[in-house]
């Protein structure tokens, strides 16, 4: 029996899916790890044999040995040895440091950011750092190469990228090859579309960048945005 061959709402996969990973049991994150059960167990029937074996405790259950596992009927060494990694992967990720995400609080703080990507480029690029309500930067990316006349019918592309990583504010960057930090119509005018956009989905637009080698133009500062 396999996890496709159980009730909808029993299938840890889609209940993972639908409900998020903290509504799946023990067992049913396991079973997920196995993929299946065998002829007389489903998937969650073996997994919750297997926990019960070492009182439903992750610890005493990485401490089995590949050899340990396969004794259970239905747990070959494809299986034990998927088992053993994913619970190596959270006895790692269990001494590894959060990383903190890098705040913004000023135009420099984006310049200083950015400027290993744009600086010291031949062609325009056209980036967006993508932060959430604290100003903590969540992604960054760049969007556009060639020119920014080009990009302007894409800003659905930038607030595609925001929802996807649930940013609520934006900052964008593009660099001006030549050395001018002086805006362009087309600079201003895609500004004020990406503002615009953002408004409708609740999404601020923080600032926009212009940078060259060694200096940055910021609308923001200047009081354009």
């Amino acid at each position: 029996m396999n996890l496709k061959s159980l009730a909808e709402d029993d299938r840890p996969r889609e209940k993972f899916l639908l409900k998020g990973k903290s509504a799946v049991s023990d067992s049913e994150l396991l079973a997920i790890i196995m993929g299946s059960g065998n002829r007389e167990e489903s998937a969650v029937e073996l997994a919750r044999r297997i926990l019960n074996s070492v009182e439903n405790n992750w610890h005493r259950l990485s401490q089995l040995s590949i050899k340990d596992l396969m004794k259970f009927k239905g747990v070959g060494e494809a299986k034990a040895i998927s088992i053993a990694t994913a619970l190596e992967i959270g006895n790692r990720k269990s001494q590894q440091e959060v990383l903190e995400r890098q705040q913004i609080s000023s135009s420099k703080d984006v310049f200083e950011v950015l400027q290993p990507h744009l600086s010291d480029l031949s062609t325009e690029e056209f980036w967006a750092v993508f932060l959430n309500h604290q100003n903590k930067i969540l992604y960054k990316t760049c969007l556009f190469r060639g020119g920014i006349a080009s990009s302007v019918a894409d800003v659905r592309v930038i607030f595609k990228l925001a929802l996807e990583h649930f940013s609520t504010r934006i900052i964008v960057a593009h660099n001006h090859p030549a050395g001018s930090l002086k805006p362009s119509k087309e600079d201003i005018n895609i500004t004020q579309k990406i503002k615009d956009a953002g408004k409708l989905l609740d999404i601020d637009l923080l600032d926009h960048l212009i940078l060259t080698q060694n200096n940055y133009y910021s609308f923001k500062d200047e009081g354009i945005l």
